[in-house]
């Protein structure tokens, strides 16, 4: 089969990937001139005039990411070269919080409970509880449950200081707004599911090189082909084949955001057959009735600037009820992660109000919680980084039409908007694509 994929995101190199090993012929269509969508490479320059490459908002990935893991092999990327590992660790600059031990699954999810910093016996007690009776509960409740109400009786610290970080790192929506079946599938998979599911796997490559870079050239080298700078404007239906400014394919995947997918869809429905016009209306009206949350990446240098551990919790609720006066929740030390010394990244999930304000927040709380006085280096508001991951949330499904697919974070699926989530969705486009080859009905 020759293949279309709209765009070149995390979501459409593992499309690419997976046809491509499936022995077809994958054609990447990217309307930029960087690869890696949402997580890409960009350039910063350092008060010396150095210039560094930062990331388009920090990114971590964990253990439980097996899908993701699993392709960054394939294109020739090796995670114990690429990514530091670390036990999890929810530390804070006062040195308490959760440190995993190096055990086995689910004992290391457990000792760190029972050994956590600052905790009381109530503390403890109040998670293992709550812990407990997801487990027995098999990781399911009430479709419209919310975190926050899903775990209502873990003490206020635990709130605090576990699941509130918890939730918006994973989830990128405050637990008061959150998808608490979500938040369980994501706890499932980390904390009591697959061995090693919880480690930190922090980047020491570019998120470019980590995986879309990679995975370009990989697919470039078995004959793929990848055409920057096309913006697709629409796809037209040509019997059971796609048209895509006058090309002929196979199938289509679109990998693109769902407002620019809905964009590219809403244009064909009005001129598509009307076996399928239903359909693809249907499919971008979804899509286009998603929200959104920011996420803000706060890049700041010192020349002896320096943490204890590559990444650390902040406490986003210190010294003010407003969580906007301290809006980050975490820190990383890009220094150790193979940047240059001095540089920190601080992330501000679900993120609300300006650049320059938020900038003057973050640097305010490295001076209160880590006694560092930073020079801003770059700031990276991404308004749209997630949807937003609310209880009985209706996602676009990956079929769209006989031989035309989508793909992305956002699509129907386990995960929230993650990397993982989002190579999850391509590899999934590109197997249903290659099923319906097989379909009869697909011609009908």
């Amino acid at each position: 089969m020759k293949i279309a994929i709209i765009g070149a995101g995390w979501a459409g190199m593992s499309a690419a990937v997976t046809a491509t090993q499936a022995g077809h012929t994958a054609i990447i269509l990217e309307a930029s001139q960087a690869i890696g969508g949402r997580a890409r490479a960009l350039k910063g320059i350092l008060p010396n005039g150095e210039t560094v490459l930062l990331d388009n908002g920090q990114h971590i990935l964990i253990g439980a990411y097996t899908d993701t893991l699993e392709l960054m092999q394939t294109v020739g990327v090796d995670p114990r070269i690429a990514l530091f590992s670390q036990p999890m660790a929810l530390l804070f600059p006062d040195g308490q919080g959760l440190q995993f031990p190096d055990w086995p699954t689910p004992l290391d999810a457990l000792a760190s409970i029972l050994g956590a910093r600052g905790w009381s016996m109530a503390d403890k007690a109040s998670l293992l509880r709550v812990a407990l009776g997801w487990q027995l509960k098999r990781f399911q409740c009430a479709p419209l449950e919310t975190v926050a109400t899903l775990c209502k009786n873990c003490s206020p610290r635990v709130m605090a200081e576990l699941i509130e970080p918890l939730c918006v790192s994973a989830l990128n929506t405050p637990s008061a707004r959150a998808s608490a079946q979500v938040f369980l599938r994501v706890m499932q998979d980390a904390l009591f599911g697959v061995q090693g599911g919880s480690r930190l796997l922090l980047p020491r490559l570019d998120l470019s090189e980590l995986f879309p870079s990679a995975a370009a050239r990989w697919v470039t080298q078995r004959g793929g082909r990848i055409r920057l700078g096309v913006r697709v404007s629409t796809v037209q239906p040509l019997g059971a084949q796609w048209q895509i400014e006058g090309e002929v394919f196979d199938a289509v995947i679109i990998a693109t955001s769902s407002s620019e997918s809905a964009r590219i869809l809403t244009r064909r429905a009005e001129a598509a057959p009307e076996s399928i016009a239903f359909n693809i209306q249907a499919w971008a009206d979804t899509a286009d009735r998603l929200t959104f949350e920011s996420i803000t990446t706060v890049y700041a240098w010192a020349a002896q600037a320096t943490l204890p551990h590559p990444m650390l919790a902040l406490r986003s609720h210190e010294a003010s009820p407003s969580q906007a006066t301290m809006p980050a929740q975490f820190v990383f030390d890009r220094g150790q992660l193979g940047g240059p010394p001095g540089l920190l990244a601080f992330v501000v999930s679900a993120s609300t109000g300006d650049r320059e304000t938020l900038q003057a927040q973050v640097l305010n709380q490295a001076h209160a919680q880590l006694g560092l006085s930073l020079q801003a280096i770059q700031t990276v508001v991404e308004k749209r980084a997630t949807f937003a991951c609310t209880p009985g949330l209706q996602r676009p499904a990956s079929l769209i039409a006989p031989g035309l697919f989508a793909c992305g974070d956002y699509v129907t699926g386990p995960y929230p908007a993650t990397l993982e989530g989002a190579v999850r969705s391509g590899i999934a486009a590109a197997l249903a694509c290659l099923r319906s080859e097989f379909d009869p009905a697909r011609s009908e």
